[in-house]
C-alpha cells in the first residue's frame, strides 16, 4: 500500500520521491495483460527453429537440408555459408585488450549461425522458418548436419596445458587477453615484511542467469519501406538495433527496435546474441515477420551465463592487522566467443572494486581470459563486483581467523575513512562519498550481533551448528555510460506529461521510479504522467545495464523536468505579459507574484502552436556511483546431511537517496536471494570429458527456491547521497546479489570453526551443496 498519510498533502508529498507508491506496471502483470514479445502475433507470422550443435567442438563437413525443405510449411532453411554467401558479418567480440606480447586480443570470429567450425554444444548452425512452430521444429530435426569431431577443452587449466587444443590460431595457448595492474615490486616488498599473509584458492562458479522470460525475438518486415521493426525482451534495445544493422550491412534508420514488458534480464539480456542476426536476417529475406522464442533448454546452453574465474588470492598485514598489500591472480573463463562485455567484467571491471571499503594502496593484479569450448560468459547481476566483493571479504574473514583477530575489528583497521573522501583507490577509481564503518555499526544493531551467542545455543541444543557471516562492501555503478537524453511532452490533446527515455523496464520498477521524480517536479498526479520506454523511434540510449537506470536516467528526468517548466515559464510570462521572474510555478498552475491570474500548465499548452510544450533535453552526471552495504547473515547446518539454511540476514545499505523504499528492498531482497542461490545452490557444470553441459535443465541446475529465502530486515542509510549526480541516488540493482555471497560462506567458515573444524574454512568452495558440505566436515 502507499505509505503516504494524508489526502490533503500535497501530491508530490503523496506519490513522489521517499514514498513507497505501489508499483504502476503490477496492475497489467497481474491481470495478465502485460504485453511481452511472445503475446504479440503479426499477420503471416512464421516461426523459426534453430538447428544447434551436439558437439563442443567440430567442423561443419556439409549441411544437407533437403529433405527438411520438403516438409510441410517449411519456408526457408539458412546456415552459416549463406550468411558469408550474403555477406553477413561476424559479431564484435573481445577489444581494447591485449595478450602478453602486446598482440591484439584474440577471438575466433562469432557469426550468427557456425559457419566450418562449432566451438561449444547448443551453437546456432542453421535456422529453419516455417509456418508454424511446429513445423520448424519437426523440419529442424531433418537437417542433416555431418560434423567431424575436434578435440576440445572446457577447463581453464586444461585449456592453458600444453598441447591443449586451441580454438583459434591467434591464441595457440588459448589465452585471449589479459591484464596486469599495479607495482609487483613494491607488492613483493610488502608481503616480505609483513607479519602474516593469507592465502586462498577462490572459484567463482559459473552460473545461469535463469530470468522468467527466456530470450524472445519477433522481426516484421514492411514491403512498403523496406524496413524491419524487431519486438523483443532486451535490456538495450539500442545497441541491439546498431549490431543487427551493423552485421547485416543497412542503415540504423532501417531497423526499428520496440521493447514492451520484460520477464527479467540480470544482464543477461544485455547486446546482441546471435539468434537477433539470424531472426533479422530470416525476416528481410522472407520479406515476412518471424518469431523466435528460446525454450529453456536453449537458455541453458546458449544464452551468456555469468561469473566462472578462479583466482590465487594472497594478503599481507603487519603485526596490528593493517592490510599491507594485495596479490591476486585470477583465469576467467570466457568460453569460445569473449564478448567485449565478458572479458571487460573480469579483465577490468572487477579489479576497480577489488581493494573494496579497505584503505589499501599496494596492489599486484594479473587477469587473464582464457577461451574454452563452453558458451561464452557475459554480464550477470553484479557482472565481476561479486566476484571481488567474494574475494576480498573471505580474505578478510581468513586473516581474522587466522591471526587471532575479532573480524569486526579488523575491518575497523583497515576502512577508509570519510575524511579521506574524495578516496582513490589503487586501480585509479575515485569515491566520492562513503560512511563504511557507521554502515557497518548500524548493521551489527540491527541483527543483534551480540546476541548470536543465545541463538548458537539454542540451535546447538538442535543439534545444529550456527554460524554467523558478515560482508562490508561496495561496488561501482553506471557502466561509465554517463549521458542520457529524454524527451518531455506536455500534452494538451489528453492531459498529460509524456516522457520518453532509453532507459528500459525490466520488473525493476524503473517506470514507476520515473513517474514519481515527475511527479516531484511538475506536482501533477500520477496518472496525469506517462512514462514511455523502449523505441528506439523515439530516441536512443545505453539502456539499462549497471545499475544505471535511475542513477543516469533518473537524473536526466529530473534536469530535463526542470528546462521543461522553464520553457513553459518563458510561455506564461508572455501570455500574462509579465516579467518571467514574476511567475511561479507549483502543482500544475503558473501564477503571477501579487495577482489572482494563473493558469494551468495543460491549458498553457493548448494555447501552442503545436498543442504542447516540447523539451528534448540531454545531461551528463559528473561520475559512477559507489552504493556500499553491510551485510550479515545466519546460519544453521545440519553436520548429518551438510544442509546449510540460511535463518536470518540483515543488512543496511547505502544507496544514496531512495526514491521508493518499497522498490529499493525489492532490488536489494531479490539481488540477496540471488546471491544466496550462488552460495549454496547453483552451478553450471560442463564435464571436463566430453564437453557436454551436465546441469543443463532445471531438474539439474540447482536454483533457490522461495523456501530458500530468510526473513529479510533490509535498511537503507540516506545520509551520504552521491554527489555525482542531482538526485543524490546510487545504483541499488545489484547490490544485494554483491553482499550476499560472501556473508553466506563466511557464516558456514563460522560455524565450521566454532564446531572445531576451522582448518577446512579455507576449504570451502561454492556451492556450499550439503553433499560438499558434508564430505569436507567428514575429512
Amino acid at each position: 500500500m502507499n505509505t503516504f498519510s494524508s489526502p490533503d498533502l500535497p501530491t508530490s508529498a503523496r506519490f513522489g520521491s521517499g514514498q513507497a507508491v505501489r508499483r504502476l506496471e503490477d496492475d497489467a502483470l497481474l491481470a495478465g495483460t502485460g504485453q511481452f514479445t511472445d503475446d504479440v502475433t503479426l499477420a503471416e507470422q512464421t516461426h523459426l527453429f534453430f538447428v544447434r550443435s551436439p558437439y563442443p567442438h567440430a567442423r561443419i563437413a556439409s549441411v544437407d537440408s533437403s529433405a527438411a525443405l520438403a516438409m510441410p510449411g517449411v519456408l526457408a532453411i539458412v546456415t552459416g555459408a549463406d550468411l558469408v554467401a550474403a555477406g553477413v558479418k561476424a559479431i564484435p567480440g573481445i577489444g581494447g585488450f591485449k595478450r602478453a606480447d602486446g598482440s591484439p586480443c584474440a577471438t575466433p570470429p562469432r557469426r550468427a549461425l557456425a559457419h566450418e567450425r562449432v566451438r561449444f554444444v547448443g551453437e546456432p548452425v542453421a535456422a529453419v522458418v516455417a509456418q508454424s512452430l511446429r513445423q520448424a521444429r519437426d523440419a529442424a530435426e531433418a537437417v542433416m548436419v555431418d560434423y567431424d569431431e575436434l578435440p576440445m577443452v572446457v577447463d581453464v587449466n586444461d585449456a592453458m596445458a600444453a598441447g591443449a587444443p586451441a580454438l583459434c590460431p591467434e591464441a595457440p595457448d588459448n589465452i585471449a587477453a589479459e591484464t596486469r595492474y599495479g607495482d609487483a615490486v613494491a607488492t613483493a616488498a610488502a608481503f616480505a615484511a609483513a607479519r602474516h599473509i593469507v592465502t586462498l584458492d577462490i572459484v567463482n562458479q559459473r552460473l545461469a542467469a535463469l530470468s522468467l522470460e527466456p530470450r524472445s525475438v519477433l522481426a516484421g518486415f514492411d514491403t512498403a519501406s523496406q524496413r524491419l521493426t524487431i519486438r523483443m525482451s532486451t535490456q538495450m534495445p539500442s545497441g541491439v538495433r546498431n549490431s543487427v544493422c551493423d552485421a547485416l550491412g543497412i542503415a540504423k534508420e532501417a531497423v526499428r527496435v520496440i521493447v514492451g514488458d520484460v520477464g527479467g534480464g540480470f544482464g543477461m539480456k544485455t547486446g546482441v546474441y546471435p539468434e537477433d542476426v539470424a531472426v533479422a536476417f530470416c525476416a528481410r529475406k522472407l520479406q515476412r515477420a518471424v518469431k523466435w522464442v528460446a525454450d529453456r533448454s536453449e537458455e541453458f546452453v546458449s544464452a551468456t551465463h555469468g561469473r566462472d574465474l578462479q583466482s590465487h588470492a594472497e594478503l599481507a598485514l603487519d603485526e596490528s592487522g593493517k592490510i599491507l598489500a594485495l596479490r591476486l591472480a585470477s583465469l576467467a573463463n570466457v568460453g569460445a566467443y569473449p564478448t567485449g562485455a565478458g572479458a571487460a567484467i573480469q579483465l577490468l571491471i572487477g579489479p576497480w572494486v577489488q581493494t573494496s571499503v579497505y584503505d589499501i594502496q599496494t596492489i599486484d593484479f594479473h587477469f587473464r581470459a582464457v577461451l574454452t569450448n563452453t558458451a561464452p560468459t557475459s554480464a550477470y547481476r553484479g557482472a565481476g563486483r561479486p566476484e571481488a566483493i567474494f574475494i576480498m571479504e573471505r580474505l578478510m574473514d581468513e586473516a581474522a581467523r587466522q591471526i587471532g583477530m575479532d573480524r569486526i575489528t579488523l575491518r575497523r583497521r583497515n576502512f577508509i575513512q570519510p575524511a579521506q573522501m574524495p578516496y582513490k583507490n589503487p586501480m585509479g577509481q575515485v569515491y566520492d562519498s562513503g560512511r563504511f564503518e557507521a554502515v557497518m555499526d548500524q548493521a551489527l544493531v540491527l541483527a543483534d550481533w551480540p546476541g548470536f551467542e543465545a541463538r548458537a545455543t539454542a540451535s546447538q541444543q538442535r543439534g545444529l551448528l550456527r554460524g554467523l557471516g558478515i560482508s562490508t562492501f561496495l561496488e561501482w555503478t553506471g557502466g561509465n555510460a554517463l549521458e542520457e537524453r529524454v524527451t518531455l511532452s506536455v500534452r494538451a490533446d489528453d492531459g498529460v506529461i509524456e516522457v520518453f527515455s532509453a532507459v528500459n523496464a525490466m520488473g525493476q520498477g524503473i517506470l514507476t521510479s520515473l513517474t514519481q521524480l515527475v511527479v516531484d517536479a511538475f506536482g501533477v498526479p500520477p496518472e496525469k504522467v506517462r512514462v514511455v520506454l523502449g523505441d528506439t523511434d523515439r530516441g536512443d540510449g545505453f539502456g539499462s545495464a549497471g545499475s544505471r537506470s535511475l542513477f543516469t536516467g533518473g537524473s536526466a528526468v529530473r534536469v530535463g523536468a526542470e528546462r521543461t517548466i522553464d520553457k513553459a515559464r518563458q510561455l506564461a510570462a508572455k501570455e500574462f505579459e509579465a516579467a518571467e521572474q514574476d511567475i511561479s510555478y507549483a502543482d500544475g498552475r503558473f501564477t503571477v507574484a501579487g495577482t489572482d491570474l494563473s493558469i494551468d500548465i495543460f491549458a498553457l499548452a493548448a494555447r501552442q502552436g503545436d498543442q504542447r510544450i516540447f523539451m528534448d533535453s540531454t545531461t551528463a552526471v559528473a561520475g559512477p556511483s559507489w552504493p556500499n552495504g553491510c551485510h550479515i547473515s545466519e546460519v544453521e547446518i545440519d553436520p548429518q546431511t551438510g544442509h546449510v539454511a540460511v535463518v536470518a540476514y540483515a543488512s543496511v545499505n547505502d544507496v544514496g537517496r531512495v526514491v521508493n523504499p518499497m522498490i529499493v528492498r525489492g532490488q536489494l531482497d531479490g539481488g540477496a536471494v540471488q546471491g544466496i542461490g550462488q552460495a549454496l545452490h547453483e552451478h553450471l557444470v560442463y564435464d571436463r570429458e566430453t564437453g557436454q553441459p551436465v546441469t543443463g535443465s532445471l531438474m539439474d541446475y540447482t536454483a533457490p527456491r522461495a523456501g530458500d529465502s530468510p526473513p529479510f530486515l533490509t535498511e537503507m542509510d540516506q545520509a551520504t547521497p552521491c554527489l555525482n549526480n542531482p538526485l543524490g541516488v546510487k545504483g541499488v540493482g545489484e547490490l544485494g546479489t554483491i553482499g550476499a555471497g560472501p556473508s553466506v560462506v563466511n557464516a558456514v567458515a563460522d560455524a565450521l570453526a566454532r564446531a572445531g573444524l576451522g582448518a577446512q574454512s579455507p576449504r570451502l568452495q561454492m556451492p556450499l551443496s550439503p553433499s560438499r558440505l558434508w564430505v569436507l566436515m567428514q575429512s
